[in-house]
């Protein structure tokens, strides 16, 4: 972005002044950066609009490769923030289209009048619309044409892509590890790309497996959290250098690729929901994991999920959490402390329910944890 500051007084002047023009740049696609619509394509003609008409160019908001679906665009924040922000810098906003500035009616509708408000005005050098109700009714129109037109490409794309999936292609830009993108065939000036695997990467996915299932030396099978702490500690890093964490550890060990089925249509793109099964696509590729190896990893992850088994059971630190129960209520013991008047500090299991929810819940127990694990280690023991 680079925006002219100009004094105090000029910016000052009301909206019956010369009119001083913000131009708002944006393409959402690399492809479009490349066409009719590129950046420097709407600049010389945004300019030569403003200049025609004797209005000064202030300032000029770039915003490559972003989608106008919503508002989270640095740029166009950027942009709105100056034009509210009392200074009065411009007094119009000129897009090529209106689709460049918003493909939402309802998100077009509600800056408009947000800018309005401030005595902003937005301007389309294609579609000039004046502030009369029919004009400003065929705006409306526009919006709704360019948010159907936008859901309908996202709609083609997606289909096309799911395609591209099931006929073994790779969508997407990173690999994950253990494989690298190489291209597959090219199809006009389309290029396939497909999984292979890289030999050093797979090394790293193969020891992820193996210290899940077995450990290391004598440490036994390793939970996600143990897992991660010792590759940390032993100089292993991401691809990006940095160092692993739980969720990037769990997503090796549970996703499907490794076992030889790749996966895409899994999430949405931008909420981040999970989607149906039934909207999955799979694929096969080369496999680094034995698929009966990778579903002895997931029935082993299925049983530590804490929707199944307790979370202090599967990394409670005290030797009964989990287990111990109130005999009153049934409620699950939680661990608490006290210090004695000498200062020594003393570890109790009590009844969770009491200390949620009070006596009337619960008249509460609450019993020693050394001697109760005493008592319970003798058990078995004898």
């Amino acid at each position: 972005m680079r925006e002219s500051r100009m004094p105090a007084a000029h910016r000052a002047q009301d909206s019956s002044g010369p009119m001083r023009a913000a131009l708002y740049l944006r393409v959402s696609t690399g492809r479009q950066a490349d066409g009719d619509l590129s950046i420097p394509d709407q600049k010389k003609q945004t300019r030569a609009w403003c200049e025609a008409r004797g209005w000064e160019v202030v300032a000029e908001y770039v915003e490559p490769g972003a989608t106008a679906t919503d508002d989270k665009r640095p740029e166009f924040q950027r942009m709105v923030e100056r034009a509210c922000d009392g200074e009065r810098s411009f007094n119009v906003i000129v897009v090529h289209s209106f689709s460049r500035f918003f493909r939402d009616a309802f998100g077009l509708e509600f800056y408009v009048r947000k800018l309005a408000k401030h005595n902003v005005k937005l301007m389309s050098m294609t579609q000039e619309l004046g502030d009369d109700p029919a004009q400003v009714m065929m705006r409306q129109v526009i919006a709704l044409f360019d948010e159907y037109q936008s859901r309908e490409n996202a709609k083609h794309v997606l289909r096309a892509m799911k395609e591209n999936a099931r006929q073994g292609f790779w969508n997407g830009s990173h690999a994950p590890l253990g494989y690298r993108a190489v291209v597959a065939e090219t199809r006009g000036q389309k290029v396939k790309k497909k999984l292979e695997i890289d030999p050093v990467e797979a090394e790293e996915v193969l020891l992820v497996f193996r210290l899940f299932l077995e450990g290391a030396e004598d440490s036994g099978p390793m939970g996600v959290k143990t897992l991660t702490s010792w590759l940390n500690s032993h100089g292993h890093r991401t691809r990006g250098g940095a160092c692993w964490g739980v969720g990037q550890i769990y997503g090796i060990l549970t996703n499907p690729v490794y076992a030889g089925r790749g996966r895409f249509n899994r999430r949405e793109c931008k909420t981040g929901r999970v989607k149906a099964e039934s909207e999955r696509v799979y694929s096969v590729v080369p496999a680094i994991i034995d698929p009966s190896v990778f579903e002895t990893v997931q029935a082993r992850l299925k049983s530590r999920n804490p929707k199944v088994k307790p979370p202090r059971l599967v990394n409670g630190p005290t030797l009964l959490a989990g287990f111990a129960v109130c005999a009153t209520c049934g409620g699950g013991m939680m661990l608490r402390t006290g210090t004695s008047r000498t200062g020594e500090v003393h570890r109790y299991y009590t009844c969770g329910t009491q200390a949620r929810a009070g006596k009337a819940a619960c008249v509460g127990r609450s019993i020693r944890m050394d001697k109760l694990d005493g008592l319970v280690t003798r058990h078995l023991v004898d």
